[in-house]
């Protein structure tokens, strides 16, 4: 017997949204649609604000990028791209000092995909700028489900590489941090890790989003010291304030749930508190790498798994 399958139509649009800014917008800015959003273009976004003003103008939806806090902007239109919308994002981008530009259309001209790609080509790894369209489609009298599709998106993998080529300060170990971070991120890919890695740098570090500004998780290793070590790092005004509510009611857990090595330190003398995990590790011995990428991956995964749903009731 052959499988029934259903056909797949496209619903326009405007049958689900009148407006941008009182149905779209509203829309977009819920947790699980944000999430989608963040699914699609590998950043995890938390929203910071609708309609936010700059000078006379108010652009749709500013984010951050809770991997490092930066600001993320979002413009929305439900028609085909136009001129009046590139020059808002631009000057939006500017009032906000946004470093992450989405803009969000029912269909991109070959002329404003271009210009997205170009911004990509021109601006160092520290700018990203996404051309998306909105679609939504059914299946029979399924309800509608929207689907977001890039039609221009930064390539990561060559900004790295053009802005670690271009500067003076890449040493022998800076060099080996950016392979060590790419190969990393590799193998977490390959291993069909959850985890959303940060774009490989130079750095001895590299940063993780836990889904809320100010909480991070960044690993850390050490050619010098040989060592490799995973952090849980809060860093809100109330920093010393969330720690002691996490630690007073999870710690004991999290020797279960993480490793009964994990160290908690509030730092009484630093703005940050943080909680980590340390194992030693020669980092100069590249036959050893994929140990050293799966402890990390095994014991991230428990950090994540651990401390997301926690500092979301915060």
């Amino acid at each position: 017997m052959s499988p029934k399958i259903g056909k797949l139509k496209k619903v326009e649009i405007r049958e689900l949204w009148k407006g941008e800014a009182s149905d779209f917008t509203p829309w977009l800015a819920k947790e699980e649609n944000i999430s989608q959003l963040s699914e699609e273009i590998q950043i995890e976004l938390e929203v910071v604000q609708q309609e936010k003003n700059v000078g006379p103008f108010r652009a749709d939806i500013l984010c951050k990028n809770t991997i490092d806090d930066h600001y993320v902007l979002i413009e929305n239109q439900l028609e085909r791209t136009d001129h009046t919308h590139l020059g808002q994002i631009m000057t939006y981008a500017a009032g906000l000092d946004a470093v992450t530009v989405i803009w969000i259309a029912k269909q991109f001209t070959e002329e404003h995909r271009a210009t997205i790609d170009w911004l990509n080509r021109i601006t160092d790894e520290q700018f990203n700028f996404f051309g998306i369209e909105i679609e939504a489609y059914q299946i029979g009298e399924s309800l509608p489900a929207p689907m977001f599709q890039i039609v221009s998106k930064p390539n990561n993998w060559s900004k790295t590489v053009k802005s670690a080529a271009g500067s003076q300060d890449l040493t022998e170990a800076k060099t080996l941090n950016l392979e060590y971070w790419t190969a990393m991120k590799k193998y977490f890919e390959d291993n069909g890790s959850f985890l959303r890695n940060q774009k490989p740098s130079p750095n001895h570090w590299t940063n993780f989003a836990l889904g809320k500004s100010y909480f991070h998780l960044s690993v850390v290793h050490s050619v010098r010291d040989n060592f490799l070590r995973i952090e849980f790092l809060i860093k809100s005004d109330t920093s010393k304030e969330d720690f002691r509510k996490l630690k007073s009611k999870y710690e004991n857990q999290s020797y279960q749930e993480i490793d009964e090595n994990v160290i908690w330190d509030e730092l009484p003398d630093n703005k940050l508190s943080w909680v980590y995990l340390k194992r030693d590790a020669n980092v100069s011995d590249k036959s050893d790498w994929k140990n050293q990428h799966q402890w990390f991956m095994d014991n991230i995964e428990k950090f994540d798994k651990f401390f997301r749903p926690k500092i979301k009731q915060l």
